[in-house]
């Protein structure tokens, strides 16, 4: 295993470590994971940032809302207030509901989606900051709360019900952040192309005192012509320094 890979490797294991520890690993924790890349002083803060940058705290859990905007927080109070409208249940009842679900019941169910809507806002709390409203953390949380709910007749121990619906929520949120981040890189590398084929065109307009046409900026940059139309087609035809014929 190289060592770009096993480094990667490393810092998922010490976030996986965080979770299990309530999204938080000591500094020695940190510093042992890392003892075989032998990383110097300087390598080391960057991974101290990173894990911070991403709520994960360094000797102490961090305050997942220092994270939220405004808007969340309202968002967040209102979300809460109308939880709290709903009945509590006693541990005897959650068991009882979830034999029932087991069994495939819907009413017994739906209680059980009841039941667990405190912690999917608990869990989204932790996932913010991380490119995805909360708003939307819990809509993915609650769908996969909701979905998983009727899966859990593929159990053999009630016990093990909210580990599986825990897990779930947790994965539909994860896979949220990394589709975003995903969607992120993706409208980065159009607005690269693009701003690369809007400078390269101005650059010659202006050397030439006129719109380019499509041929002659390909020709002068050493793109294909269907590149550059592709850039134009994702600015909206909008790049000024190219003929208007260019769009066609």
């Amino acid at each position: 295993m190289n060592k770009e890979v096993l480094f990667a490797k490393t810092l998922e294991d010490v976030r996986k470590l965080a979770k299990e520890q309530g999204n938080c690993v000591s500094e020695e924790q940190v510093r042992e994971a890392f003892a075989k890349l032998n990383l110097d002083n300087d390598q080391l803060q960057m991974v101290f940032d990173y894990l911070v940058k991403h709520k994960v705290g360094i000797g102490q859990p961090v305050d997942p809302d220092e994270y939220l905007s405004d808007e969340e927080r309202n968002y967040l109070q209102d979300y809460l207030d109308e939880i709290e409208a709903l009945r509590s249940y006693s541990d005897g009842e959650v068991k009882a509901y979830t034999i029932s679900a087991m069994a495939g019941v819907t009413d017994a169910q739906a209680k059980l989606v009841e039941v667990y809507l405190r912690d999917v806002v608990d869990i989204a709390r932790l996932y913010v900051g991380q490119g995805v409203l909360l708003e939307d953390l819990i809509g993915e949380g609650n769908l996969a709360l909701s979905f998983g709910v009727g899966m859990l007749g593929s159990l053999e121990n009630p016990d093990e019900a909210q580990g599986l619906l825990i897990k779930m929520v947790m994965d539909a949120m994860e896979d949220a952040i990394s589709e975003n981040s995903a969607n992120e890189k993706a409208d980065q590398k159009v607005a690269d192309k693009v701003n690369k084929v809007t400078d390269r065109a101005r650059e010659l307009s202006e050397e030439l005192r006129r719109k380019v046409t499509v041929s002659e900026l390909a020709q002068e940059t050493g793109m294909s012509e269907k590149a550059i139309r592709e850039a134009i087609r994702m600015s909206g035809n909008q790049i000024e320094y190219i003929e208007a014929s260019a769009n066609e």
